[in-house]
């Protein structure tokens, strides 16, 4: 059994304050001297990089879809190991998931399967009596889904702030917490969301500190911990990397990152790790060489299209990834990746180990996806079936080759992505948790 004290951050919908509620608690319990564990419900990269600045700990994302919800409690666990609080930011409204699949992956669901209470976050700024009506209809949608309070958020002064506690005295939820409106804490977005830690990391932790700061000022922290405290033991085994037994030789797996390349699930490095590899980090946009003794490569997501004149100028390093691929040598590459290693993007050069060019669009590709492979791969054997998520705004022509990577059977049925010598490159962004042998195989591979 484990006791983990825990709340989940949600709220009627986008845009209400949960990433700054969220992000602030854990800034603000950390500045007691906890060991908060930071998550966040669903696939998104970014958040998590502003919880761990506001925590110290990798930020772990909790996604039922491509896990699977009986992953959720056990990497939950895995995480929050040792940890005096766990915050879990929520995603979209509480009761918002995959698409046309009922509960599966919303935020609603993950409480449950965490046994979490759940604090609501209001956006109170157009509405005064009227939010008990809506904080009623959220906690009794689904009486499995225990509501332990509201943080009104964007309170406009003390005379709005004393009509809605008026007005939520009669729902008997407790109001832990009212936020007024403070632009200075906003945090800059652009085509796919906050822009990531990495490239703005002063700034980053400027917005961090004040979230904790206006959090510490408007929030009951006593009674937030007191609701965290009350969540039951949850029996669920922490998920663990298996163990490969211990190798001669560890190969050298450099993993990309830097600005250019935040996206990043914490467990892939854990996983490649326990199956033998020596993973090593390394950023395009600095360095001229990959590591020394490099076997495979991983480059992940992130914002290529932002970097695209840096990561061109870049030529040794471009040079030596083209070498490495040309060579058979493993490379797993997802989304940003995949348009690193096409020839192009957005007309500069860039590695061209794919015969694709790529380019910025107005479109927003968004969504799970159900992919089985179409062959055999560094990855997978053909007829594995993954879930992955799709987020990019960028089109790459073709879109697949003469081997494409994945048959995608949601919402359409395409087939996408590259698969030559040992280079895997696709769109899809996959957690390989759910499916712990993609690490294995990757560094089966990279042994030769």
């Amino acid at each position: 059994m484990v006791s983990v004290p825990r709340l989940v951050i949600a709220a009627p919908a986008s845009g209400s304050g949960k990433t700054t509620v969220a992000t602030g608690l854990m800034a603000a319990f950390a500045g007691r001297g906890l060991a908060v564990s930071p998550h966040k419900v669903g696939p998104d990269y970014i958040d998590p990089g502003y919880h761990a600045l506001a925590t110290g700990r990798p930020g772990r994302n909790l996604d039922a879809y491509m896990c699977g919800p009986g992953l959720i409690a056990p990497l939950f666990t895995h995480g929050a190991s040792g940890c005096d609080l766990a915050v879990v930011e929520g995603v979209m409204g509480l009761y918002d998931g995959a698409s046309g699949q009922g509960e599966l992956a919303s935020t609603a669901q993950v409480s449950k399967l965490l046994r979490a209470p759940v604090v609501l976050v209001v956006d109170a700024s157009s509405q005064s009596r009227s939010v008990a009506a809506l904080v009623h209809g959220f906690a009794s949608w689904d009486p499995e889904v225990r509501i332990g309070g509201v943080i009104l958020n964007k309170v406009a002064s003390d005379r709005h702030e004393a009509l809605l506690r008026e007005a939520l005295d009669e729902s008997g939820l407790p109001v832990l917490g009212v936020l007024r409106r403070a632009p200075q804490v906003a945090t800059p977005s652009r085509h796919l969301g906050l822009v990531p830690v990495a490239e703005r990391q002063t700034d980053a932790l400027d917005a961090v500190r004040a979230m904790g700061d206006r959090v510490r000022e408007g929030c009951d922290l006593d009674a937030l911990m007191a609701l965290a405290r009350s969540a039951p033991e949850l029996s669920d085994e922490a998920w663990e990397p298996e163990p490969q037994p211990s190798p001669e030789v560890r190969p050298v797996v450099a993993v990309a990152g830097g600005a250019a390349f935040t996206f990043a699930y914490a467990e892939h490095a854990e996983l490649l790790t326990a199956a033998g590899a020596e993973v090593v980090v390394f950023d395009p946009l600095r360095d001229e060489k990959l590591p020394p003794g490099t076997a495979g490569l991983v480059i992940g997501g992130g914002f290529p299209e932002v970097y695209a004149p840096e990561l061109s100028a870049n030529e040794p390093l471009r040079r030596a990834v083209t070498d490495l691929a040309l060579s058979g040598a493993p490379v797993a590459a997802e989304c940003a990746g995949l348009l690193y290693l096409a020839r192009e993007l957005d007309g500069r050069p860039m590695c061209g180990v794919l015969d694709a060019s790529a380019r910025m669009s107005e479109r927003l590709t968004l969504g799970y996806r159900q992919a089985v492979a179409v062959s055999d791969s560094v990855l997978a054997v053909a007829g594995t079936r993954l879930r992955g998520h799709e987020f990019h705004r960028t089109v790459l022509e073709p879109g697949a080759g003469a081997t494409p990577a994945w048959g995608l059977h949601q919402p359409e049925r395409r087939v996408e992505g590259f698969v030559q010598r040992g280079v895997h490159a696709s769109y899809l962004h996959t957690h390989w948790a759910a499916e712990p042998g993609v690490a294995r195989r990757f560094v089966e591979q990279c042994r030769g």
